[in-house]
């Protein structure tokens, strides 16, 4: 089972929610290859209670998880900010993650964010799973807490952010605290945007449906974390792609709606595999005679301007190799 233990339903926390970008990032999981993921949405966001309620109308229960009608298995969750700095991830039903999230009401402002011991003290009320999020991302102080408040935690989250930003450091850091305080390192990408999506997952063998279930694997380490290849790319992508459509939603225009576009682009493929789409490349083989090159580059052109790609730019190597980029056409 491929799990993304750090994932959010809303393109940003200060957005209203949309069902319908909701409903595209679950199922642009599905299509990335996800099994399941944990659904660790801002404390405070805006309308945190809505999102919870149109994902129980949409879903059945399946152990401690909800299930999606596509098959996605989200295990809900929250992600705090704690007065020291950093965030800390829980993980329970969807009942206890709202009632946790309805007793921080008077602490969901800079100012008023719990501190991290009572945080715990919180959580530790309930059957949650409690892990640090990103504990060595900047401006985060995790890693300077008290050890004996450190040792609550039940895992560490290498995220799919800082592994894109600096993969050797990410790793390094988080496994090493992990090995300090003998607690189980897994994985999520943090995305907010479905691109992310995939840049890095943690695998099990078998398929947990309930805390105690996945709080057993966790703790027995049955689960491998894998990278994508394309870790940076997609990451830099989500992120630029992120802060278009805020700027879009800041001029009054509906984000959802140019991300989306019609139903049928929406129906014919992935977004991911929309964006991959969107650039092409073609390497005209040597040709030392210019007319015969120029032949070459004009039926390429033709070929690809049929399959509904334009020519950008078009360049000649020492070697005599012609590389033509195509856009797709509208992009």
């Amino acid at each position: 089972m491929k799990l993304d233990f750090h994932t959010h339903g809303k393109l940003a926390k200060r957005l209203p929610f949309s069902t319908q970008y909701t409903d595209w990032l679950f199922g642009e999981a599905k299509a990335a290859g996800l099994d399941a993921l944990c659904l660790t949405e801002h404390f405070n966001t805006l309308q945190f209670d809505e999102l919870y309620g149109y994902l129980l109308h949409q879903s059945k229960r399946e152990g401690d998880a909800l299930l999606l009608e596509n098959g996605l298995r989200i295990f809900p969750g929250m992600e705090t900010d704690i007065a020291e700095g950093g965030h800390i991830l829980s993980l329970g039903t969807v009942e206890t993650i709202l009632e946790l999230n309805q007793r921080l009401a008077a602490h969901k402002q800079p100012g008023h964010f719990l501190p991290f011991e009572k945080l715990l003290d919180l959580f530790r009320e309930y059957d949650v799973l409690v892990g640090a999020a990103h504990p060595y991302r900047e401006g985060g102080h995790i890693p300077e807490l008290p050890r004996e408040q450190l040792e609550r935690l039940d895992f560490l989250d290498l995220n799919g952010k800082d592994v894109a930003e600096d993969r050797e450091r990410a790793e390094r850091l988080t496994r090493s605290l992990g090995e300090r305080l003998h607690k189980p390192v897994v994985s999520g990408s943090d995305t907010h945007q479905a691109v992310q999506y995939g840049c890095i997952w943690t695998e099990f063998a078998e398929k947990p449906a309930t805390l105690d279930e996945l709080r057993r694997q966790i703790s027995a380490g049955a689960y491998q974390i894998m990278v994508s290849e394309q870790a940076a790319f997609q990451v830099k992508t989500a992120g630029i792609l992120k802060r278009a459509l805020k700027e879009i939603h800041a001029l009054g225009g509906d984000y959802v709606g140019v991300l989306l576009g019609s139903g049928k682009e929406q129906d014919s493929c992935s977004f991911s595999d929309r964006l991959a789409v969107a650039y092409q490349t073609v390497v005209i083989d040597y040709s030392p005679k210019a007319g015969e090159m120029a032949d070459r580059i004009r039926l390429a052109a033709n070929e690809m301007s049929r399959k509904g790609f334009e020519l950008v730019s078009a360049t000649t190597t020492g070697s005599a190799k012609g590389i033509l980029v195509f856009r797709g056409k509208g992009m």
